[in-house]
């Protein structure tokens, strides 16, 4: 590293003394980047930027982003992610000096941590590289300050430029880094394009013997009283085939951000949200969080009840497996030895529901596991052809490898003759589905469109969909206990390694549940363990959680 020059020096120094962070006051870095009150971030916000000039500066001046949202969180929060230049999360190996940033006591001591970053890490300070990050932020009341405050960070590292791209989801802000340092067009407006029209693609290669009704096309969507909400209501009129109302739009005065309502509210409590009523009954109805990069579906069961019938994110992908598998098996036959060899695969987390993992098995599929979080089982997907990952939460995507879009390309030119061709359509329809569903991140909106796509193009109700499978019951539970870390877990999170005992009583208590299925984890944010366990009723579920969290309230509680 080049000595930086007093100027660097300097602006760090400013930069750090402008936000102080408060007595008391600890950041942490997690995969929804920094989170806490809005009016606590920006210290935080500040020296997130700091962190995202120097990762474009490190990889050369490649765009990475910057987005000022707390998704799901209640209003009153506001958080900062970075996305890094690959369109995902910002790479785990900085996440640590990032922690350490945001938390330097004193301005001194952010401007050593810099130093001696930028030293272990090869980065020349001084403005004799230049980097780019494009921010965006999403409808809370704290977010316009705090874009301020991430810039004035940003510009702390000489030679650097912050880009506002504007008020955005965050799915389209990763978008957008992705495509830019792919040498691609990357606005807002090319986004809206890219989605719209390969969703009319996909909707044109419907086959023609399957006719649509007025009743599959209606579709409400519940927005969050957020962003998504806005940015669906721009684009519903370039949207053939649906009739999307809108509600808790995100229209100034029409709601508050989160508040009974949005896909986290709608997964967890299985409940209407806001502004959905009996009036719904047999209409197909879809939920965003906050800041669009979560989808559900949910269907109002009966005029005088308030519970929904939840399509959560298990059954979104499969959904989407079999729609991928359909046009598959349509090119390769189904020994996948044809035109077109595909290593197709799907990647869970040990949360998602036990007859989804059985259904997706059933269908012949590739299905493998890894840590709880989105970091973790993107990284998986990528490993694939075509890799589908969603969490029960709605954050998931499909993802396809660059070779294997090149080489589906080429074979759809070769097919060009017969383009009526079974194969040629099979083809055409997995191109757009490639350009529609988003390539960088999880995107309640793309996503709801290929959701939209594949129903059409399968002629299915609601309840069709529904029935692919039946979740099997299952109960969460936290115990408190005097160390988290004394919990090791192995096997994806699936099994205890630590403390030695521990899992052998698991599964003493597991065989005596028909379906029966247990598995505990440390907490990342508390002194808590998790407990989760399924079988084939709901008394059954719930008994089997307590008879695990009494051991492991005996082995590691407080008393």
């Amino acid at each position: 590293m080049a000595d930086p020059g007093g100027s660097q020096r300097t602006a760090l120094l400013a930069a750090a003394s402008l936000f102080p962070v408060p007595d008391g006051a600890t950041f942490s870095y997690g995969t929804a980047g920094f989170r806490a009150d809005g009016s606590t971030m920006a210290p935080a916000v500040c020296r997130a930027g700091i962190v995202a000039a120097l990762r474009s500066v490190k990889l050369g001046g490649a765009a990475v982003g910057l987005v000022i949202t707390a998704s799901h969180n209640p209003v009153g929060d506001n958080g900062v992610k970075i996305v890094d230049a690959d369109g995902g999360m910002m790479s785990q190996a900085w996440e640590p000096f990032s922690d350490a940033l945001a938390n330097a006591p004193t301005p001194d001591a952010l401007l050593q941590l810099v130093l001696q970053f930028a030293k272990d890490e090869g980065i020349t300070l001084g403005g004799a590289h230049s980097a780019q990050v494009l921010l965006a932020r999403d409808t809370r009341p704290t977010g316009e300050y705090l874009l301020d405050v991430a810039t004035k960070g940003i510009s702390a590292i000489v030679g650097s430029v912050a880009l506002d791209m504007g008020i955005l989801t965050t799915p389209q802000l990763h978008w957008m880094v992705r495509n830019k340092n792919r040498g691609l067009k990357a606005s807002e407006a090319d986004y809206f394009t890219q989605i719209t029209e390969s969703f009319r693609h996909l909707l044109e290669l419907t086959p023609d013997d399957k006719g649509i009704d007025e009743l599959n096309e209606k579709l409400i969507v519940d927005g969050a009283n957020g962003i998504g909400g806005l940015k669906l209501e721009q684009i519903k009129p370039n949207l053939a085939r649906l009739d999307i109302l809108v509600r808790n739009s995100g229209k100034e005065g029409e709601g508050i951000l989160n508040e009974r309502c949005g896909a986290d509210f709608v997964q967890k409590e299985k409940v209407l949200p806001l502004g959905f009523g009996p009036n719904d009954v047999g209409v197909r109805c879809a939920s965003f969080d906050g800041d669009a990069d979560r989808l559900v579906y949910f269907h109002v069961t009966s005029p005088s009840k308030t519970s929904v019938d939840l399509v959560d994110g298990d059954k979104i992908l499969s959904l989407f497996v079999l729609f991928i598998r359909e046009q598959l098996d349509i090119i390769n036959g189904k020994d996948n030895k044809g035109l077109l060899p595909t290593r197709f695969g799907v990647v869970q987390t040990a949360y998602a529901n036990g007859a989804s993992t059985e259904f997706l098995k059933n269908l012949g599929l590739e299905v493998v596991f890894t840590s709880t979080g989105v970091k973790y089982l993107h990284k998986k997907a990528l490993e694939y052809d075509i890799g589908v990952y969603f969490e029960a939460n709605g954050h998931g995507t499909v993802l396809f490898n660059d070779d294997f879009v090149s080489r589906l390309e080429s074979l759809t030119a070769r097919l060009s003759e017969a383009a009526g061709s079974p194969q040629k359509q099979a083809a055409l329809r997995l191109l757009a589905t490639s350009q529609l569903i988003n390539q960088a991140v999880g995107d309640a909106i793309s996503g709801m469109l290929l959701v939209e796509a594949v129903l059409q193009h399968k002629r299915w109700s609601f309840q069709n969909w529904c029935d692919l499978y039946t979740d099997l019951p299952s109960k969460q539970l936290k115990v408190k206990v005097k160390d988290r870390t004394a919990i090791v877990t192995t096997d994806a999170e699936r099994k205890v390694c630590q403390p030695s005992g521990l899992q052998e009583l698991i599964d003493k208590e597991v065989v005596n549940y028909s379906h029966g299925r247990c598995f505990v984890r440390p907490s990342g944010t508390e002194d808590v363990v998790r407990v989760y366990a399924e079988a084939s009723t709901v008394e059954a579920a719930e008994s089997l959680a307590k008879s695990v969290a009494r051991h492991v309230e005996r082995i590691l509680g407080f008393c």
